[in-house]
């Protein structure tokens, strides 16, 4: 069975874009697998780098996994909540917020050419469970 790149990206999105928090890679791989049984972890992990690229998905650095994007971003980074009892990702596009970050490090003489910003803790369901 063929498949196309596109093919791959829609499968991997569509697999995101459905779960109830953070995907890994090797969950990716197996949805992939479904149209070329062959693809090794290397298809999985191009077809993400494509879809961030694209601006599609977020690869969330704390927990390894990934997530579909769900916020205008406007050219800056998101900031993403991640409950640690339910897995609940919440993502929030703040330019101030990053361009304050950028400005900060750049008094110090540092240029950031990535921002991530994960902030853990409990969402409101889980705290008031």
């Amino acid at each position: 069975m063929s498949s196309t790149t596109q093919d791959l990206e829609r499968i991997a999105l569509d697999v995101l874009a459905r779960a109830d928090g953070p995907v890994g890679a090797y969950d990716v791989l197996a949805a992939l697998r479904t149209v070329r049984p062959s693809a090794a972890a290397p298809t999985a992990y191009r077809t993400l780098t494509r879809l961030i690229e694209k601006g599609l998905v977020h690869r969330l650095e704390s927990l390894n996994a990934y997530v579909a994007c769900c916020a205008e971003h406007d050219g800056s980074a998101p900031l993403f909540s991640i409950c640690d009892d339910c897995g609940t990702v919440g993502e929030l596009a703040d330019p101030a917020v990053a361009s304050q970050l950028a400005a900060a490090v750049g008094r110090e003489g540092f240029e950031a050419e990535k921002q991530v910003i994960e902030l853990h803790g409990r969402c409101a369901q889980c705290r008031t469970a």
